[in-house]
């Protein structure tokens, strides 16, 4: 059973950064797709970004690319990080980590979920 716990949520003013990280309990199994989920309040949850070993490239989503940056922590492999800059008061949400057997862009698809951490941005 993988379980991922993420940490670095908080409250900041519109136009600050913030850092997510998410650490998993192992590094192989077979669910090494990553990705990054939030889900605001009163709405669906909603797909941020999604990384595979090996792909080509990461994808993110329409609403935050160019502010938000997904990467690993190469020296340990089992840590990943939601870098989120240029914060609007639309991306408050609950954010959560989310590992899969493949790329996934659904949370229908997801095998694991970590517990969430919240973000909320002032305007």
């Amino acid at each position: 059973q993988v379980q991922l716990v993420e940490s670095g949520g908080g409250s900041v003013q519109a136009g600050g950064s913030l850092t997510l990280s998410c650490t998993r309990s192992t590094v192989t199994s077979s669910t090494n797709s990553m990705a990054w989920f939030r889900q605001a309040p009163e709405k669906e949850r909603e797909w941020v970004t999604s990384w595979a070993p090996g792909a080509p490239a990461t994808y993110y989503a329409a609403s935050v690319k160019g502010r938000v940056h997904f990467s690993q922590d190469t020296s340990a492999n089992n840590t990943f990080y939601l870098q989120m800059n240029s914060l609007k008061p639309e991306d408050t949400a609950v954010y959560y980590c989310a590992a899969a057997t493949t790329m996934t862009f659904s949370p229908a698809y997801v095998q694991h979920w970590g517990q969430g951490t919240l973000v909320t941005v002032s305007a």
